[in-house]
């Protein structure tokens, strides 16, 4: 295991502290939960944001697990910060099945957060095949320890033309998808196509010679979208915002950090859901998306792509008499409709 994890950069971090953390509690316990646990910054800025924060995390990856446990014990952080190794949609059921009591005495949850970013490690720990950086085998699992997740590998070598071009399309927003398929095709015709460097040779010539030698390298939206499928992101992310929710008490805040435009599409249509639906009041705090400032930028050049959404749970009571207007208004035109 490297320790690069304890030197990741947490993107956005001060933004989501601030968002999570404005509306606490100065007397019983916050509970808040980082659901991508990662290299544990945030999960640690929040821990640190008063006596009384209290923090579940999540990850699934082996690294994430073994780094943050040695971590947690290094601060002496296991009273109050709670690492769960799952992947984030099982979390409410976990929350439900053994602490739901517990937390339920506090109202809720005051702040849930995902960073849907990869971790630097994964980019830098070249044997995980997450970057065409490194000569790797092509495998690109989040939980590496899982046998029933199929491979990069597996996907590349005998998914049929069509759903590969459809993956590397939808998932990359790729407009070379259908070359670089059939390229694939050829050379897994000779022989499986197993690391890292032979999927970029066969993504390199597979661009026309003139963008061959862009800012961005030729591989980046296929390897995307091949951890991506790999991973079950997209799928993941859409079944889950809904159901996390609920968790948060009056006051309380979700805030999700994407880094595609896949991403975050889903994180704003799925906020617009939420508040669109009538089971619960809630407030979008973010009408465009929080993005890191010049600073963090010439710290951390991986933040560019951010975008940070957050969307406020509130109850009747919350509400300005200009709010109340506005939902009762909008509640008689419904009544009206139907």
């Amino acid at each position: 295991m490297s320790d690069i994890y304890t030197a990741h950069y947490s993107v956005l971090k001060e933004e989501c502290i601030h968002y999570l953390t404005e509306n606490a509690s100065a007397e019983g316990r916050n509970y808040y939960a980082d659901l991508t646990f990662g290299g544990g910054g945030h999960s640690f800025a929040l821990l640190e944001s008063s006596d009384n924060a209290h923090v579940f995390s999540t990850d699934q990856d082996p690294d994430a697990l073994a780094n943050g446990k040695k971590r947690i014990e290094q601060h002496s952080a296991g009273s109050r910060l709670n690492l769960l190794p799952t992947n984030f949609e099982k979390f409410p059921e976990i929350i439900a099945e053994k602490y739901a009591e517990e937390i339920e005495q506090y109202g809720g949850f005051q702040g849930i957060m995902m960073d849907l970013g990869v971790s630097s490690h994964h980019f830098d720990e070249g044997r995980r095949g997450f970057s065409f950086r490194f000569d790797a085998p092509l495998d690109m699992r989040m939980n590496s320890e899982d046998s029933n997740i199929q491979t990069a590998a597996d996907l590349v070598n005998n998914y049929s033309a069509e759903d590969l071009e459809a993956l590397i399309s939808d998932y990359g927003e790729e407009i070379f998808a259908k070359q670089i398929v059939q390229n694939i095709i050829s050379k897994r015709n000779e022989a499986p196509i197993q690391t890292t460097k032979d999927l970029e040779d066969i993504i390199f010539h597979s661009y026309p010679k003139k963008m061959r030698f862009g800012k961005a390298s030729p591989s980046t939206k296929t390897f995307q979208a091949l951890r991506i499928a790999v991973n079950r992101e997209l799928d993941v992310l859409e079944s889950t915002i809904a159901r996390l929710y609920p968790l948060l008490r009056p006051g309380g805040r979700l805030a999700i950090i994407s880094f595609h435009s896949l991403e975050d599409r889903i994180v704003k249509r799925e906020y617009k859901n939420i508040s669109d639906n009538g089971e619960f009041l809630c407030r979008i705090l973010t009408k465009k998306p929080i993005v890191p400032t010049e600073r963090e930028l010439s710290e951390n050049s991986r933040s560019r792509s951010a975008k940070l959404r957050v969307i406020e749970c509130i109850n009747e009571e919350m509400l300005s008499p200009k709010e109340l207007k506005k939902r009762k208004y909008q509640g008689m035109r419904n009544g009206n409709e139907k």
